[in-house]
């Protein structure tokens, strides 16, 4: 068991919104558990649970790296004709998770899917 003896006043530590979502980016990494993350930063786990929420209120994205990606169109005749039953879809969300297997769903109820998966 590791024991610390603190001399003088203890104080609060204040962690920037960058260093924040530092922190909470390494959530999920290598299958890196919120227990994990806060012991390696000496945090509790009820620290990460209270950014990532207040994050979310304030309705700003955990990443910097938010951005546009340049997209071309192609004519119809291009694009090879494949049933979508075929078609494998996978969509990775920014907290690690992984959905497979969800063909068929409506816009609304996959929209209603990544919403809950990405809120626990």
């Amino acid at each position: 068991m590791r024991q610390e003896s603190l001399a003088g006043i203890e104080r609060r530590r204040r962690w920037s919104d960058a260093e924040k979502r530092s922190i909470l980016a390494e959530v999920g990494v290598n299958g890196a558990w919120v227990a994990d993350v806060a012991r390696r930063h000496d945090l509790t786990r009820q620290h990460i649970y209270q950014w990532r929420a207040e994050f979310r209120r304030r309705g700003e994205s955990l990443t910097e790296e938010t951005g546009f990606l340049p997209v071309e169109t192609t004519s119809e005749n291009c694009v090879p004709s494949v049933p979508a039953a075929i078609i494998p879809v996978e969509i990775a969300l920014v907290n690690g998770w992984r959905l497979r297997g969800i063909e068929g769903l409506s816009p609304a109820g996959l929209a209603q899917l990544i919403r809950l998966v990405e809120g626990a």
